[in-house]
């Protein structure tokens, strides 16, 4: 069995039919769910903030929440060229931040949707304990930096 693939939407989707997709990602959300509750235990509610797996692998952990939530990640071909529109993670500046972008094809109007669907991503990440901000950059280009709440204890 192959190894799952989260979807960064940086780089090419991963292969396979829509239906087996859908249920890897379920499976996969569902077992980051269950690490929460195994590994919270001193929260309030375990489930409703990021576990120390995805304090270290945020980029993964970001990307495994939009997807199971629905958002759709954007995708490049080989050469590289944007192919879908969607989420795109990547590392920000700030050590275990994530850079999220909405991003698309020349003339999709990627641009033109990325302030709702950035904030649907923010809603996505907060209801999962994420801290997400929104920013703007060069051109006024919209983006998301998303973080997990400081550690219980200051060890964050």
């Amino acid at each position: 069995m192959a190894e799952f693939e989260v979807a960064t939407g940086a780089a090419e989707l991963p292969a396979g039919d829509d239906r087996g997709r859908g249920a890897a990602v379920r499976t996969a959300f569902e077992g980051l769910l269950q690490i929460r509750r195994l590994m919270n235990t001193g929260a309030t509610d375990p489930g409703g903030v990021p576990a120390e797996w995805e304090r270290r692998q945020p980029v993964r952990a970001v990307a495994l929440a939009l997807e199971a939530a629905g958002v759709p990640p954007s995708a490049v071909d080989a050469e590289g060229r944007r192919t879908a529109t969607g989420y795109c993670l990547g590392a920000a500046e700030r050590t275990g931040a994530v850079r999220v972008e909405w991003l698309g094809p020349p003339g999709s109007g990627a641009g033109y949707a990325a302030e709702e669907a950035l904030r649907n991503c923010a809603d996505v990440l907060r209801r999962l304990g994420w801290d997400a901000l929104e920013y703007r950059g060069p051109r006024r280009h919209r983006y998301l930096e998303v973080e997990p709440p400081p550690a219980p204890g200051g060890g964050g």
